[in-house]
């Protein structure tokens, strides 16, 4: 059985977003998305880091310091 990817995932849920817009205009998608994204993105990879900030800086490829301004900006620090 073949899994999903993330792409699909991704292109379904934009797919039916545009369905659901019935033909309004969107606004904003890209910071919509970023934003939908990015929180539970980097909430699994913290917990799969074990709240280990520099290796899940690491796997995301960004710097520590972006990580935890992210961290901070979607109050995910206490």
């Amino acid at each position: 059985m073949r899994h999903k990817s993330i792409d699909d995932s991704v292109r379904a849920a934009l797919e039916q977003y545009f369905l659901d817009l019935d033909g309004t205009d969107p606004h904003a998608v890209h910071a919509m998305i970023i934003q939908a994204v990015e929180r539970p993105l980097l909430d699994v990879v913290m917990k799969r880091a074990e709240g280990n900030q520099s290796k899940a800086a690491e796997w995301l490829g960004i710097n520590r310091n972006t990580l935890r301004r992210k961290l901070v900006d979607h109050k995910l620090l206490p």
